[in-house]
């Protein structure tokens, strides 16, 4: 018995916002739209924070906010809710990314994933050297590794403005070396910019984590159960002096790749819950059966996706439309009248800048160079000129070296002085990867027509 209207029988309002919805949707999940979200709110943060209205910009981060609940409550600045705790869930789908890389992407083969290791190597070195050339000062040397991470977003999202003329393999050679760097910029979180640790806050942690492969263990798929757990790593890691956000980073690495093992498989399952309401009209009446297929279905569901992908489907569009816009709003916007460049500032400025924008296009260039003259083959599809569009896009920092910088620096001048140094960077990285990658685009395809 069907008990589903037809589809022309839908209200025809019904029927335009389904279709509203469906565009919306593939909308969203189009790289190059957060990366523009994540602009405009830089953008926003700079207009705010140089206009009449800077006092009332800078007041609101400094807002407290309380949380918690009985009497475990923290109050702290919104700016701090923000960078130590929002961003965790950023650094949770950064730490999936490299969870499913390793399983079955770019990372999963040793082959695959030389390459790109080595040039997202390079990528580190080669800004790092290029700053510290141009700050030896031991304060100021302290921001070396704000040049070095790539942002995905925005690199893959300008990545994806040049349209299908860029080869796949040219993306996930980005997407690889993006993740690697990734990598490298929380390990030196981890082991460079926290100190003073304790270690009854490491214990806290690893209660947190032991409660997390528990839950594991005895089969819960449902992600809010996880909550608990991983609020409890969250505040072992910030009791014990290194960087909370690197709680993400853990759960991420630990989200199962593979779905909950079940009874049986879940398409048999929904086809057994089809087979059984089709074939009894008194099951559409007896509401606790109802309850019961609903919930078997429901489980189904869940467990057709390994929950490292379903998370982070689920989690994407609040990270890249909410999470890492307000990030950008709450950390870029910068006072160029009040900014107080003197020298070891504009040092601090014009190293961020070069590494960034010259650093980082020399680095994984020549490692990828030095790497293929050793024996290391490029993908298929992949030219020399792909190679330099993916160095030069690799300057684009945003997140990941204004985060970085906000760790290196105490000092609000050389703060300051990083981040311009880090939105001109990689906004010259940006446009200097486009304009190749549209002249690169080109050339391909009139070779391509010379040669059919």
């Amino acid at each position: 018995m069907d008990h589903r209207l037809p589809t022309q029988d839908l209200p025809r309002a019904q029927l335009l916002a389904e279709r509203a919805f469906a565009t919306l949707q593939r909308f969203l999940h189009v790289e190059a739209v957060g990366g523009g979200v994540l602009l405009a709110a830089a953008a926003a943060a700079m207009i705010w924070a140089n206009s009449a209205f800077a006092d009332s910009y800078h007041a609101l981060w400094h807002q407290q906010l309380l949380i918690g609940f009985g009497d475990f409550v923290s109050s702290r600045s919104l700016h701090f809710w923000i960078n130590d705790g929002l961003m965790t869930i950023f650094f949770l789908v950064v730490g999936m990314e490299i969870r499913r890389e390793i399983h079955e992407g770019a990372l999963s083969r040793f082959d695959q994933a030389l390459l790109p290791v080595i040039a997202a190597a390079g990528g580190v070195i080669a800004p790092a050297l290029i700053y510290i050339g141009l700050n030896a000062d031991p304060v100021r040397g302290q921001g070396w590794a704000v040049p070095t991470a790539t942002d995905i977003a925005f690199a893959v999202g300008a990545l994806a403005l040049l349209g299908r003329s860029i080869p796949v393999n040219l993306r996930v050679f980005l997407l690889a070396l993006a993740i690697i760097d990734d990598v490298i910029a929380v390990l030196i979180i981890a082991f460079v910019y926290s100190s003073g640790l304790e270690l009854s806050g490491f214990i806290v942690a690893a209660l947190g984590i032991l409660m997390v492969v528990g839950l594991q263990r005895i089969g819960i798929g449902s992600a809010l159960a996880y909550v608990p757990p991983g609020a409890l790593v969250w505040t072992g890691l910030l009791m014990s002096g290194a960087h909370p956000t690197l709680a993400g980073v853990v759960l991420g690495l630990m989200t199962p790749v593979r779905p909950m093992p079940l009874r049986e498989p879940p398409l048999q399952m929904v086809s057994r819950v089809i087979a059984e309401l089709r074939d009894s009209d008194a099951a559409w009446k007896d509401t606790h059966r109802l309850r019961s297929r609903r919930r078997t279905l429901h489980v189904a569901n869940r467990e057709m996706l390994p929950p490292v992908v379903r998370v982070q489907t689920a989690l994407h569009g609040w990270v890249a439309f909410g999470i890492m816009p307000l990030f950008a709003l709450a950390n870029a916007g910068i006072s160029l009248t009040a900014s107080g460049l003197g020298s070891g500032a504009q040092s601090v400025m014009l190293g961020v800048g070069l590494a960034l924008a010259l650093g980082k296009p020399v680095g994984v260039i020549g490692a990828t160079w030095l790497a293929v003259k050793l024996g290391c083959r490029l993908a298929p599809g992949i030219t020399w000129g792909g190679v330099c569009l993916i160095g030069l896009l690799a300057g684009i920092g945003f997140t990941m070296s204004i985060f970085t910088a906000m760790l290196a620096f105490p000092d609000e001048a050389l703060l300051n002085a990083a981040k311009l140094g880090v939105l001109g960077g990689s906004l010259a990285a940006a446009l200097f990867g486009l304009g190749w990658g549209v002249a690169h685009a080109r050339r391909q395809h009139k070779e391509a027509a010379a040669h059919p």
